[in-house]
């Protein structure tokens, strides 16, 4: 697993890029919980979120958001936050300029992240948001939300409640031209803590293969 180092809006940000042999392999980033409650690259979600794009074909980076890790600057509330994701998905398109698919996976508040990258990015093609924090951060930005993904949250999270999920999956259902799949996992907790991990992997490897197979954003 490639360490590499690329340049962020605050300095260097530091993250694990795992390429395809395939020159059009389809590209994936993957965001990480928040900084703040001990969230990096390596959490549990993300990294195997990372190899389950990995074993799909995909070219796949993760990486520690400012003030992580070796990552330089320090929490921003968010807002920079976007600005470093904005700029793992510029590094990640230099390295592989034939990709046919973008797509963008975000754990907790990546997951938030992942969504405002969206709106920012149109050339992303699909997203996959495990347990989003719907009742901690405001998710209306996404008005039209541009493209169709997965949204996939546990019963038993005590984190985000499944009432917050629900709420946002619904408004987001009311949009026209995408469309939104939702996974709510009986009895899984925030961090799909064992034996919700493989069956979460699963459903979300179901889901982005299908996609692929669809010409439809």
């Amino acid at each position: 697993m490639p360490e590499v180092i690329f340049p962020g809006p605050e300095g260097r940000l530091e993250g694990r890029y795992h390429p395809q042999k395939e020159k059009d392999a389809p590209i994936a980033i993957i965001l990480h919980p928040h900084p703040q409650f001990g969230g990096t690259m390596n959490n549990k979600v993300v990294y195997n979120l990372h190899y389950c794009f990995h074993r799909m074909g995909f070219t796949v980076l993760r990486f520690n958001f400012r003030g992580v890790g070796r990552s330089q600057g320090e929490y921003d509330q968010g807002v920079g936050e976007l600005s470093d994701a904005a700029a793992a998905l510029d590094y990640l398109q230099s390295m592989n300029q034939n990709a046919k698919h973008c797509w963008v996976a975000g754990f907790s508040f990546g997951a938030w992240i992942g969504m405002q990258l969206l709106m920012r990015r149109p050339e992303i093609t699909g997203f996959i948001s495990v347990s989003p924090p719907a009742n901690m951060y405001d998710f209306s930005f996404l008005a039209p939300c541009p493209s169709s993904g997965l949204i996939i949250n546990g019963s038993a999270d005590r984190v985000a409640p499944p009432k917050d999920t629900q709420a946002l999956v619904s408004k987001l259902h009311e949009q026209k031209g995408i469309t939104i799949t939702h996974e709510e996992m009986e009895g899984a907790g925030h961090f799909f803590e064992d034996p919700h991990m493989e069956p979460m992997l699963e459903h979300v490897e179901t889901y982005v293969r299908r996609r692929l197979t669809e010409s439809t954003r």
